[in-house]
């Protein structure tokens, strides 16, 4: 009796099993393979593969091409596009380091290819935007318009630096949310000096935050950018042994007098004189000076990239570009899409404390493995394309690395602006505990 009840129970929960697989309403694994199951994961604004939409306001040439008139290359008054764009001028000089915001601005007006291989794309709708992008030239201003505080046309950067402020503050999307999805470039130590206090709730492209207290600038909040590097790419780089056709084995070339934590570069010159295979040599940026530079680390196993004024310096992505094996002394040093990239791959670091022993710096590099090194120098072949600012952007070039890291930030500015709208007193976690 109890024989036939089971059998007929059986029977009855395979069917009804078979039905509810047959018309989609079981998951089959779900019920025999629970441990197969893929979590349940909130959909996270990073994970789409979607271009991030950016809206970039329409800002007067003068507060971008418009300086780049005194090269005869922007003139006229109707609205950019990527028709007139003007291109970078090659007689700009040491200036290029500090032009990504020209990079990132030439990013959002292409309009080629459609989405695919791109980070970032322009909407004419800022309802639609993600992000908002302010096309200031703020390091370029500082370059143009004087270099010091007593410079009188200083005070043309401090008027631009005022009227951004003021239409930013009347416009509802910077109010909406603090400015806090706003991106702004800052890569010269210099850019924005007057105000730049006022923006610090906003996502800032930085080089680094040697010149930013901690309540204005921080990794958690901004994203730091390489340099654009100055010195030609070296894209035939095809040795059969590069090692041992690279006859110096450190090289450096470059101002030597500098602030803070760049004094240390009088002290190496100090240290590293005297040494045959060892270039150390004082110089300033000239046209034929970057020259000497390009074939100076293209003949080098290993570049060094002492602190400067700030913790980095357009060096380190000229040695990228060259496949010199950067060597960096530079404490405080943050480096660009880290969280994609590891550095210790193909660079080396030393401690400033290190690096300051007499013979320890030289004699590490001398018992380096040939081995090792090849493996640094075809890594950095490999990731020299994600240091490179061209128009029009490619896949994985640097202007689309950083709308990448944008990208990566973008959860956190969320985080905050939910929070600020529902704060009644100031945030404790601001607070001192």
């Amino acid at each position: 009796m109890y024989g036939k009840a089971a059998i007929c129970l059986s029977f009855v929960i395979l069917f009804l099993i078979s039905c509810s697989i047959y018309v989609g309403t079981v998951d089959f694994r779900s019920y025999f393979f629970p441990l197969l199951q893929s979590p349940t994961v909130p959909r996270s604004f990073c994970a789409t593969h979607r271009p991030l939409r950016v809206y970039m306001y329409d800002l007067p040439r003068r507060f971008h091409v418009g300086m780049m008139a005194r090269w005869g290359s922007s003139e006229g008054a109707a609205p950019v596009t990527a028709e007139n764009f003007p291109p970078w001028p090659s007689n700009s000089g040491i200036k290029r380091q500090h032009s990504v915001e020209y990079w990132l601005m030439a990013s959002l007006l292409y309009g080629g290819d459609g989405e695919e291989g791109r980070e970032a794309i322009r909407v004419s709708d800022p309802e639609s935007a993600e992000a908002f992008f302010v096309p200031f030239f703020s390091s370029l201003s500082f370059n143009t318009h004087g270099h010091n505080m007593t410079d009188p046309e200083t005070e043309v950067d401090r008027r631009l630096q005022v009227e951004l402020l003021e239409f930013l503050h009347n416009s509802k999307y910077y109010q909406r949310s603090g400015g806090r999805d706003h991106v702004i470039p800052m890569t010269h130590p210099n850019a924005f000096r007057f105000l730049r206090q006022e923006l610090n709730a906003s996502l800032l492209i930085v080089v680094d935050f040697g010149r930013y207290p901690r309540n204005m600038s921080s990794l958690s909040k901004d994203v730091v950018a390489p340099y654009v590097h100055v010195v030609d790419s070296f894209t035939d780089d095809d040795s059969s042994d590069p090692y041992e056709s690279r006859n110096t084995l450190l090289f450096f070339r470059g101002n030597t007098v500098r602030k803070d934590q760049g004094k240390i570069r009088v002290k190496l010159a100090k240290i590293l004189s005297g040494i045959d295979d060892v270039h150390y040599e004082k110089s300033v940026a000239t046209p034929q000076n970057i020259i000497m530079s390009k074939e100076g680390m293209r003949s080098s196993k290993f570049c060094l990239h002492p602190a400067g004024d700030t913790p980095s310096s357009c060096r380190l992505f000229d040695a990228i570009v060259s496949h010199c094996v950067p060597v960096i002394v530079s404490d405080n040093i943050e480096l660009p899409y880290e969280d994609e990239i590891d550095y210790t791959e193909f660079s080396i670091f030393f401690s400033m404390k290190e690096a300051l022993e007499p013979g320890y710096l030289v004699n590490q590099l001398r018992q380096f493995p040939k081995d090792r090194w090849l493996e640094m120098w075809k890594r950095l072949k490999s990731v020299s394309r994600h240091f490179e600012f061209q128009y029009p952007p490619k896949k994985e070039d640097a202007v689309n690395m950083l709308w990448r890291q944008v990208k990566h930030k973008l959860p956190g500015v969320q985080l905050a602006v939910h929070r600020s709208r529902r704060l009644k007193v100031p945030d404790w976690w601001q607070q001192k505990r």
